[in-house]
């Protein structure tokens, strides 16, 4: 059975990563992809990458994340499209803000915000 996450981007899209060890051997074309870290059972996300290249990218920052983010995982998407990639990639990272993409910053998800919020 395919191990996989859905994964909601700022608009509301859901998108399904697997996990890179079900991709084994690391597909060459375009895609998505994620670094992941459990809290408990929650994925919290703490890159998110987009590259044309997936088996020459993926794992460029892996080592950062496993020792100064403490992840765990990396998950992906094949993309056909550079056009699809980079829209997907600002619409998880807008959702989500992940620490290494905002160079250690962490900040809240949008999902959680509530306009009643004081």
């Amino acid at each position: 059975m395919t191990r996989h996450l859905d994964l909601p981007g700022q608009s509301g899209t859901t998108y399904r990563y697997k996990t890179l060890e079900d991709m084994r051997p690391v597909p060459p074309g375009g895609a998505n992809f994620v670094y992941v870290k459990w809290d408990k059972d929650a994925p919290v996300i703490v890159y998110v990458g987009e590259t044309d290249s997936l088996h020459r990218s993926v794992f460029e920052t892996w080592d950062e994340a496993q020792k100064d983010y403490g992840a765990t995982e990396i998950y992906a998407r094949l993309n056909i499209t550079g056009v699809v990639r980079r829209a997907e990639h600002a619409d998880m990272l807008a959702q989500h803000a992940p620490a290494m993409n905002l160079g250690g910053v962490s900040l809240p998800t949008r999902r959680k915000t509530s306009p009643h919020a004081g």
